[in-house]
């Protein structure tokens, strides 16, 4: 029996780990990545300032999968009905057939079809966008220096989610580390009327404050209808003129789901033997409510996703023509919000918000928790480091690092 988990971003990482104690050890476990990484997504927008992180927020995945075969290919299709999945590897393309399956692909940039908006803004989902807007920003920085413009040199972020905050604020932070705060406006626009939309007010009033606090221009209301290479148009026809546009406007289903985010129900059980979850499908709690795209939520799916699969393949491998074995459904309860901003940080844990040194250390201690949740102890280590400015070296200031 073949179960194959396709991606390996939260959910995909965290279900591998999860099947690789659960399922008998006969099942062949296959997990199709890109690259045979994984991206701390959550940590990407700090390589805009911080390009030697990179190193730090990417794990390989023979480092971390103990039983799992790891593919490297791009998932171009999955028949989810059929239990079969077209793969590309080095534009040569093959089948691999599954008897249980979960899609984990995560999910795109969405531009909406807004003409030339693709064409001209770089997205922020992988290392090379996060490495283009820094090249990009720091060309920007160069030109302004020239004294040429009378008028500040205009950098534009269109997406005010927490995709958005986090870049504008790490642009805003590296303009002031270039000397070129009062030569370059940073603008966040945000078509709702405020930022980080769905969010409690309390939560996106203060990360207005901090976004403005930092040097951020804060744009709600602004609907972008097209832009060109120099120009962005509004639905109100209003104009603005840029140098450098950036995009985290909102997300779509994988490219293998044709771009669709299906709506999966609260097993996480999409069609017959395919589970969907994390980003790439719409997921609808036990509650009935549709549960945020988020890193917390897929990888608390990812564990019922797990119990699940397991079950299911065990009720195949039975050759029980009985009733299907009960499976749990996901409940999604937030264990609060965290958003940097530049060299700040926004919290929320229940119904307070928190600013300042207590956020930042919070937002640390979450990602050095993750990475060492996946076996990653080195990367969370180094994290931290960097966070806090420890000196590289031998001693290091951590004994251990508890990974249960």
């Amino acid at each position: 029996m073949r179960v194959v988990v396709f991606g390996a971003g939260y959910a995909g990482l965290t279900l591998a780990r999860e099947l690789e104690t659960q399922l008998p050890a006969d099942v062949d476990l296959v997990v199709v990545d890109d690259d045979g990484s994984h991206l701390v997504q959550h940590e990407l927008h700090r390589v805009v300032r911080r390009p030697a992180l990179a190193e730090e927020i990417v794990v390989e995945l023979g480092d971390v999968l103990e039983r799992a075969t790891v593919r490297e290919a791009t998932v171009t299709d999955v028949d989810t009905a059929a239990g079969v999945a077209t793969l590309e590897t080095a534009g040569e393309q093959s089948r691999l057939d599954y008897d249980v399956g979960a899609v984990c692909l995560g999910a795109e940039t969405n531009y909406y079809g807004l003409p030339g908006v693709q064409a001209h803004a770089t997205p922020l989902k992988r290392l090379p966008h996060a490495e283009r807007v820094r090249d990009d920003f720091l060309d920007v920085v160069e030109g302004a220096s020239d004294g040429t413009d009378a008028e500040p040199s205009s950098v534009v972020v269109g997406g005010a989610g927490l995709s958005g905050v986090q870049v504008a604020g790490e642009l805003a932070a590296l303009a002031q580390e270039e000397g070129a705060s009062e030569s370059i406006e940073i603008r966040l626009l945000e078509r709702e009327s405020t930022v980080a939309p769905n969010f409690p007010k309390n939560f996106q009033q203060a990360v207005h404050d901090e976004l403005e606090a930092r040097g951020v221009r804060v744009e709600t209301g602004r609907a972008v209808a097209s832009a060109d290479e120099r120009v962005i148009r509004f639905t109100d026809d209003e104009t603005l003129t840029y140098d450098q546009f950036v995009w985290t406007g909102g997300i779509r289903g994988p490219d293998a789901l044709d771009g669709e985010r299906p709506v999966v129900r609260n097993t996480l059980r999409y069609e017959d033997g395919t589970f969907v979850l994390g980003d790439a499908g719409r997921v609808v709690d036990t509650n009935g409510e549709a549960v945020p795209a988020s890193a917390q939520a897929a990888i608390r799916e990812a564990r019922v996703a797990a119990d699940n699969l397991a079950r299911l393949v065990e009720h195949e491998r039975s050759g029980s023509n009985g009733f299907e074995p009960r499976l749990d459904g996901y409940r999604f309860e937030s264990l609060g919000w965290l958003v940097s901003i530049g060299d700040g940080a926004v919290a929320q844990v229940g119904p307070s918000v928190v600013t300042g040194q207590a956020a930042k250390a919070l937002k640390t201690s979450v990602g050095a928790g993750y990475l060492s949740s996946v076996g990653a102890v080195e990367n969370a280590v180094d994290l931290v480091r960097d966070e806090v400015g420890w000196p590289d070296g031998d001693d290091d200031p951590v004994e251990a690092v508890d990974t249960e």
